[in-house]
């Protein structure tokens, strides 16, 4: 297992679920946000946005965390693994209030330097409408890639738990 693909709604964990996993497994983390986001939330134009996809994921070992439904058969091509943290979303948006109280005018160490951690209604309907829009387009790409990939859907923190205490024991 050298290449990890995790993803799933903000606030499903997919960032502290790539910390520890960097450090049990030994492989380097890319934060898709730190390289999509530039200062003041400004997006990456998409072409230039498909272009670093790519160089990221033609490293040869990486954990990378994020959605990005745009360039995300780039990541699945490459991936040996895919995560999908499909929280349930009160979960989701309970754990970004809660990060937003913990990071207020403060970037993440996952986050663009510059992007200060912020919430407002828009972002806290894209994370609860977050299942019902994305989902079964999530499950469709899983299920085309999956006799070729590994494929690992948490649906509760009690087994992102278990996988996370499974992965030390190997």
């Amino acid at each position: 297992m050298e290449r990890v693909m995790i993803m799933g709604c903000s606030g499903s964990g997919k960032s502290t679920l790539s910390t520890k996993l960097g450090q049990i497994l030994n492989l380097p983390i890319i934060h898709l946000d730190k390289h999509y986001w530039r200062p003041d939330w400004v997006s990456t134009p998409d072409e230039e946005w498909h272009r670093i996809a790519q160089e990221l994921t033609m490293e040869d070992k990486w954990i990378i965390d994020g959605n990005y439904s745009g360039t995300m058969d780039i990541r699945f091509k490459r991936a040996d693994l895919i995560i999908y943290l499909d929280m349930p979303r009160w979960l989701c948006l309970y754990r970004v209030i809660k990060r937003r109280i913990i990071y207020h005018n403060k970037t993440r160490p996952d986050m663009h330097e510059g992007c200060l951690e912020k919430i407002d209604l828009e972002f806290l309907q894209w994370v609860w409408n977050f299942k019902r829009k994305n989902r079964k387009g999530i499950l469709e790409k899983l299920e085309q890639v999956n006799e070729e990939k590994e494929i690992i859907i948490i649906n509760k923190p009690r087994q992102l738990d278990e996988l996370i205490k499974s992965l030390e024991k190997e």
